[in-house]
């Protein structure tokens, strides 16, 4: 039964079902619907389609008329067909005219879409056939060799037949030109990759989430490394993937330009979670911490890729990147037992003492107790993949009179098609990745500039090209750690009053020191209206001791800094925000904040967080919320401990 609608009225049609063999008798009723006479049901428009109908002998078919209303036509010819094709091209489909509006908020960042530590300045091959057909076919070649000798020795498949209901998933030659620090060639590394987006969910795989350290963390280790003169050693695991066991049944094509002699019709069903899979980096993150741990190694609660091993006074602690592993130890032939360790039950590279790590070189100067880190190589593609390479070097970001809103978006066609040939967000990205590592000097710029993502104007493009020229004059700059006497977490807390002009809602900064340097930081807006500057702040202050807890329970896992039993100090330049943190006092401007918030006084409290006042003129978290003029923001970048390298030496 099928029922058809217009206007008001209703036809139920028994007829013959298509696709049927049988055929039925039709019969048309009509139903009249009672209406109001003053109401006026709008015109609706049903297309024209019966031309494209080719019904069956003894089928009628509804179609409408002029007046919009149902009407049953006799079984038609061909001829009659093609006659009525002229009048149904007459009416058109509606189409909606309605402005549409993005799905996704213009309050964002991303990162760079490319490899965070490298931009592909490179135009790397895309396929086997390129690589065959280029200068350096040879290398290529090799690299491909030494690829499928390493699958061969984990033994990540076997040759079958597929079963029968069971589909294969494809591969392909991915290849990467890898260099070192200051860009020089290191090798040609070629990698087969599973095509994993052919795998369904609950046949293929089942869990695909692996935890990555966090960059907090790695920072925390380095200031460790600087203030107790700990040994820094680096070892990259080869082809760490490969070394995942599978628990699902997969099946692969065999990769291109070596397929087998005689077995061309079978097909790779896979043992180890090959790159590409969707479960391939959790399969390799559980087999790494079961053989860790299995070595007396403890993990970090709130950070799954930190490991730690204490034997006495001795200690080792492990820095898991997914395939790269830093080791901070204060015994040498602990640190080597390490080693040996690793190289037995992984194929390990020892590349000794750490000095470039995920993009980021290392610096250090034991005799001064001095550890820096820079992303000078990084900051050096970064313009030169934007053509910036050579521009004039800028000594501040954002001017204290500088303001950003969206009035500055494109309002008209030729406004937007200009920004279109714009790498805006791609810039952001790349500055991001800059930022969340060693330059909390720019988190205020670039998170103001990742607001303007979506409609971007020409005003937004000329302020993050200003970001690269403050890069280009402080790409020598580094975050340095030194030993310390008092090895203490020290917080700064920091808000703006309704910077956002869009929103009228208010920026927070907050930033962590710890040895001399900056350890954790975040620029960001509110997610509330302010009513006052109290408020402002004391919402920053909230944000700024959730990380302080976070910090409080990685540092104690550590079990190597005594201070951090101490409630951690949190600098605030706001006064009343201050008092209203540590009393149980309420005013009629505070009444209406969250309950969330009131956190903070708990805390306070608890005496795990200690809120103290300072000036304005030491607040070091103030470059996080707002412009400042050039020689205040400079003291303050100084003292966050980026420092210019050539002043260390």
């Amino acid at each position: 039964m099928r029922i058809v609608e217009s206007g008001n009225a209703q036809f139920i049609e028994n007829g013959q079902i298509s696709g049927s063999e049988e055929s039925r008798n039709v019969d048309i009723h009509e139903i009249q619907l009672k209406t109001h006479t003053s109401s006026i049901s709008p015109q609706i428009l049903v297309p024209h389609v019966v031309s494209r109908l080719r019904n069956k002998p003894g089928q009628r078919i509804i179609v409408p008329n002029e007046e919009n209303e149902f009407i049953v036509n006799e079984p038609a010819n061909d001829a009659q067909i093609v006659n009525d094709q002229g009048k149904s091209q007459e009416i058109a489909l509606r189409r909606s005219v309605r402005t549409r509006r993005p799905t996704v908020s213009n309050d964002y960042v991303v990162y760079s879409l490319e490899h965070e530590c490298d931009l592909s300045i490179d135009k790397d091959l895309v396929s086997f056939k390129q690589a065959m057909k280029c200068d350096d076919s040879e290398k290529w070649f090799n690299a491909m060799i030494d690829e499928l000798k390493s699958m061969d020795d984990n033994k990540v498949w076997e040759l079958v037949e597929l079963p029968e209901g069971a589909k294969q998933v494809g591969c392909k030659w991915v290849f990467k030109t890898k260099r070192d620090s200051h860009g020089n060639i290191e090798r040609y590394k070629a990698r087969l990759v599973a095509i994993g987006y052919n795998q369904k969910d609950g046949i293929d795989y089942k869990e695909t989430f692996s935890p990555v350290s966090k960059k907090d963390s790695l920072r925390i280790i380095m200031a460790l490394v600087a203030h107790y003169n700990l040994e820094l050693h680096q070892m990259d695991v080869k082809t760490a993937f490969l070394n995942g066991d599978l628990e699902e049944e997969v099946y692969m094509d065999q990769p291109e330009g070596f397929l087998t002699t005689g077995k061309e019709n079978l097909v790779c069903k896979l043992k180890k979670s090959i790159y590409g899979l969707k479960q391939a980096s959790r399969q390799w993150y559980i087999k790494f911490n079961n053989t860790i741990t299995s070595y007396g190694f403890v993990e970090n609660t709130v950070d799954r890729c930190i490991y730690m091993k204490i034997s006495g006074s001795k200690f080792v602690i492990l820095v898991l990147y997914v395939d790269d592993i830093l080791l901070a130890a204060n015994d040498v032939a602990m640190l080597h037992d390490v080693k040996r360790f690793l190289s037995i039950n992984f194929e390990m590279k020892d590349m000794g003492e750490a000095s470039y790590v995920i993009g980021i070189e290392i610096f250090r100067d034991r005799s001064q107790g001095l550890l820096g880190l820079s992303q000078k190589g990084y900051i050096n593609k970064v313009l030169e993949r934007f053509q910036m390479d050579k521009c004039s070097a800028g000594i501040v970001l954002i001017q204290k009179r500088d303001k950003f809103s969206l009035m500055q978006c494109p309002h008209n066609d030729l406004e937007r098609q200009q920004m279109q040939c714009i790498p805006y967000a791609s810039l952001v990205g790349s500055l991001m990745y800059a930022q969340t590592c060693t330059r909390p000097d720019i988190s205020f710029a670039v998170g103001m500039l990742g607001r303007y993502q979506s409609n971007p104007g020409m005003d937004h493009w000329k302020a993050a090209k200003k970001v690269l020229r403050y890069l280009q004059g402080t790409k020598d700059y580094m975050l340095i750690y030194k030993q310390s006497s008092h090895l203490k977490v020290i917080g700064y807390s920091d808000s703006d009053n309704a910077g956002c002009v869009d929103s009228r809602k208010s920026t927070f900064g907050y930033l962590f020191l710890l040895a001399g340097g900056a350890v954790s930081w975040k620029s960001s807006k509110q997610t509330v209206i302010a009513t006052s500057t109290m408020e402002a702040e004391f919402v920053a202050c909230f944000e700024a001791n959730i990380h302080a807890l976070w910090l409080r329970n990685f540092v104690s896992g550590l079990a190597i800094i005594d201070s951090i039993a101490k409630p951690i100090r949190l600098y605030c330049d706001n006064s009343a925000t201050v008092f209203f943190s540590k009393n149980d006092k309420y005013s009629k401007g505070a009444k209406h904040i969250n309950l969330k918030y009131l956190s903070v006084k708990e805390e306070v409290q608890k005496q795990r967080v200690s809120i103290e006042h300072i000036g304005t003129d030491l607040m070091i978290a103030d470059p996080l919320t707002k412009g400042l003029p050039p020689k205040t923001f400079i003291g303050h970048v100084e003292r966050m401990g980026i420092i210019d390298k050539s002043l260390l030496t």
